[in-house]
């Protein structure tokens, strides 16, 4: 069986453009994805980030839903201990009852942002010892079953919010495997535990009434393109970018030269930010099928979510156009 195909969609602002653009850009990225055969699109929430704009993750999957028809939409993730459970069962159910049969809801238990916006989220820095309690308390809203008596989540849409548990550790392969749930690795960016969490969640997977079987999404970069070097030089492209804003917190990284970049990623730090996208897939549709196969059945993955990093809003709905059909993906009908 195919592996599964999905898109995480970080809605870069890209230098020169406004949140409104983004938001334009992610509309369209989800519809091509749709258009090419995904299963889903996530987005995930962060804080204090000038270049990423969906820290109101809940309203950009509403926003989305709204300019398709079809596809999962979904958080990868929600970073719960920003929030308290019920809000976040409100806020879904909202979604689920507006797009029934759509919404996914994955959950991570990092701020998300740096330690002084932490602090402006009014997080409790010990939160995220509590999140595994936080998790059921959610769940519990999310399925009418409430574990604080006397409360219930309003709305609640009637269908079922599937959950995954999200982590880039040990520690949430642990949680899902012991809830059941499925788990979803940030080996986009975290790739050094991937194969080891796996593994530890496979081995202790417990059947749910979710989840009767494992279920494992890894995540992985594309650049996809119609020749090796236009993919290579835009990964290289973005990449740099994306160092830039590593450097200054935004866009204002952009003072620096790309042979400034260039230097610091050569440096003992760069090359530490330069690993972390490790599993990188880069060249023309075969090459990246090759890759992608290859990543999947190294992973043990039976999904793979897809971040294309294009700066150009064209060039990465190309490559997820390309991408789609080079692992035979079956387009939407209608």
């Amino acid at each position: 069986m195919p592996t599964a195909l999905s898109v995480l969609d970080l809605a870069p602002i890209a230098p020169g453009q406004t949140a409104r653009d983004s938001f334009a850009a992610s509309v369209a990225l989800a519809q091509a994805a749709e258009r090419s055969g995904y299963t889903r699109v996530w987005y995930a929430e962060h804080h204090n980030m000038a270049s990423i704009a969906s820290s109101a993750t809940s309203v950009l999957i509403g926003h989305i839903a709204e300019h398709t028809e079809t596809i999962r939409l979904g958080a990868g993730g929600i970073m719960l201990p920003n929030h308290s459970p019920l809000v976040i069962a409100e806020q879904f159910g909202t979604l689920e009852s507006l797009f029934p049969g759509r919404i996914d809801l994955g959950l991570g238990r990092a701020p998300g942002s740096d330690q002084n916006t932490m602090l402006a989220l009014r997080r409790d820095p010990m939160s995220a010892d509590s999140f595994p309690q936080d998790v059921l308390e959610l769940q519990g809203f999310l399925a009418g079953r409430s574990r604080v008596t006397g409360v219930q989540a309003v709305p609640r849409g009637e269908g079922v919010v599937p959950l995954y548990i999200l982590g880039s550790s040990l520690f949430g392969a642990q949680l899902a495997a012991q809830l059941g749930l499925p788990y979803a690795f940030a080996s986009h960016f975290a790739p050094d535990a991937l194969h080891q969490a796996v593994a530890l969640y496979r081995e202790n997977f417990r059947p749910s009434d979710q989840l009767a079987e494992p279920y494992v999404i890894a995540g992985v970069n594309v650049f996809t393109a119609e020749d090796s070097e236009e993919a290579a030089e835009q990964a290289k492209v973005a990449y740099r970018n994306r160092t830039r804003n590593f450097i200054s917190r935004g866009p204002g990284g952009a003072t620096l030269t790309d042979a400034e970049v260039d230097a610091f990623l050569a440096s003992p730090g760069g090359r530490q930010l330069a690993s972390m996208t490790k599993y990188t897939a880069k060249g023309t549709p075969d090459e990246v099928r090759a890759y992608l196969e290859k990543f999947a059945s190294d992973a043990q993955a039976d999904e793979l979510i897809t971040v294309h990093q294009a700066i150009g809003i064209e060039d990465r709905i190309r490559s997820v156009e390309l991408t789609a059909a080079a692992m035979a993906l079956e387009p939407a009908r209608g």
